[in-house]
């Protein structure tokens, strides 16, 4: 397994290795001056990093209104929950005052025959 592992790390370096020394022969032949190579490569680097800023807050705008939806939607569930749990206690004190009164009712059925 370790030996699997090792071939697979020499297999991704000798790639890495591979693009860069291509890159750099790439430089040498280059039809342009050294100078204008690098104006080009810096223009690159500020058109890229401004859409990974772009994408980044893009990114970061979605998980935010994600958050607050899921905020929102609990917030809703757990409201609810309170209607819920306050009209099922209401249906609970009802049947309980229905049974005290039923009960009553059967406590003086009995006293009247007991006497």
């Amino acid at each position: 397994m370790a030996d699997k592992d090792n071939t697979a790390l020499v297999g991704a370096l000798m790639l890495v290795a591979g693009g860069i020394i291509g890159a750099g022969v790439a430089l040498l032949y280059a039809p342009q001056s050294g100078k204008a190579t690098r104006r080009d490569i810096v223009r690159y680097a500020k058109k890229t990093r401004h859409k990974a800023e772009g994408v980044v807050d893009e990114f970061s705008d979605t998980v935010s209104d994600m958050v607050d939806a899921v905020g929102e939607k609990a917030s809703e569930i757990l409201d609810r929950g309170k209607d819920l749990a306050h009209d099922a206690k209401k249906e609970l004190l009802k049947a309980m005052e229905e049974g005290q009164a039923k009960l009553e009712k059967q406590r003086s059925r009995l006293a009247k025959i007991i006497g």
